[in-house]
């Protein structure tokens, strides 16, 4: 599959995971199979919202950034074919490739050498038992796994999937507060109290642009 559902590229800075603030060039592709409660991407959830775009066009454009670091999201990145064709072509033209998923998707096809950072959904989503649960049992070195926190009941799930996948200590750990629903202080006094060892995640897009901006 030389073809890929397209919502939008743009260059911006990592606003996310341990790479949050480096310059990146995004690929973020349409259509998605989850509706999450707290989704701020809604636009990129159905493929109809994207356009067809070569991959030979996409790398191009890459190129044309200037910038080393690309970020494939979406929407759902793993629900198209050419989705790991794209991966394998960008780490073949030197760049450092991120791929961002919601985890509900076998990551298997995803290439050697391409960082993934895999959602756990917890129960705020309303989307956690549709979970891939293997991607988290065959993590690979420099992947990373976030757990998005609205409140304490969240933030318990995160703790118990750590757990219960014995990850603690085996990959980056992110645990992000849900814009405007609780404070980022809330939540580290909480890591702080147990010792948490994982790492604060916030959007920084959003605290240098304004937090409904799209293509930053």
């Amino acid at each position: 599959m030389n073809t890929l559902k397209v919502y939008e590229t743009f260059s911006s800075i990592q606003g996310e995971s341990s790479h949050a603030g480096r310059l990146c060039f995004f690929i973020r592709l349409a259509g998605c199979n989850l509706r999450c409660a707290y989704c701020d991407t809604v636009k990129a959830q159905l493929s109809s919202a994207g356009t067809d775009r070569s991959i030979g066009s996409l790398i191009a454009e890459a190129e044309h950034s200037g910038l080393k670091l690309v970020e494939i999201t979406g929407g759902e990145p793993m629900l198209q074919e050419g989705t790991p064709e794209l991966c394998r072509r960008l780490l073949e033209r030197g760049f450092e490739v991120l791929i961002e998923t919601n985890g509900s998707v076998d990551l298997a096809p995803v290439p050697p050498g391409v960082r993934r950072i895999i959602d756990w959904k917890t129960p705020c989503s309303e989307e956690t038992e549709k979970m891939f649960e293997a991607n988290f049992r065959s993590l690979r070195p420099g992947d990373e796994v976030k757990f998005v926190v609205a409140d304490r009941r969240d933030y318990d799930a995160a703790r118990d999937a750590i757990r219960r996948f014995g990850i603690a200590g085996k990959t980056t750990l992110l645990f992000a507060p849900v814009f405007g629903r609780i404070s980022p202080r809330t939540l580290v006094e909480w890591m702080l109290a147990d010792r948490v060892p994982a790492r604060l995640n916030l959007q920084l897009h959003k605290i240098v642009w304004d937090p409904s901006a799209e293509g930053v």
